[in-house]
């Protein structure tokens, strides 16, 4: 039995569209090689998709460990000459797989991390409480502020407690 709770529907005319553990998906057949990659078929809207589908590795020729090895090689700012040496494959290949987990990177946080946590249309809502009062800076600039931080009224502890005159 396959576990797909972790999936939902990518068809975005579905009403099950992005909405995890609706059990609405099924596994329609296995493909790749060895049979190892899934074809989704969601039960509402009968469209079908891959199990890669909004992954950087849709379309991806690699293997997975492979795939997976050259993120993790540019991650720790490995040059992409090195990442093709050390991996085995075409620099092209790299930069290709580069590119696409960067724009998958940008779109994750355009949806999930771009609202402040006071925004309504933030999804983390209710999930991280606000404070309620902003601590004081004790620093008492009288010529400047100190800093942008206290401009915008967000000191840290590190902040020194200067007095610019």
């Amino acid at each position: 039995m396959d576990d797909l709770k972790t999936f939902c529907c990518q068809n975005p005319t579905c009403p099950d569209y992005g909405r995890r553990g609706q059990d609405n998906l099924r596994v329609a057949f296995r493909y790749g090689p060895g049979q190892q990659r899934r074809m989704l078929a969601c039960r509402t809207c009968q469209a079908r998709f891959s199990e890669r589908k909004g992954t950087p590795l849709f379309h991806c020729k690699l293997p997975q460990d492979k795939a997976v090895s050259v993120l993790e090689h540019l991650q720790e700012s490995c040059g992409v000459r090195q990442t093709a040496r050390l991996v085995g494959v075409n620099k092209d290949t790299v930069v290709r797989l580069a590119l696409i987990a960067g724009q998958h990177a940008q779109a994750v946080h355009d949806e999930l991390g771009a609202f402040s946590p006071s925004d309504p249309r933030s999804p983390v809502r209710g999930e991280v409480g606000l404070r309620k009062a902003r601590r004081k800076s004790t620093a008492t600039p009288t010529s400047r502020p100190t800093g942008v931080k206290e401009i915008i009224g967000i000191t840290s502890l590190w902040a020194p407690n200067t007095v610019w005159s």
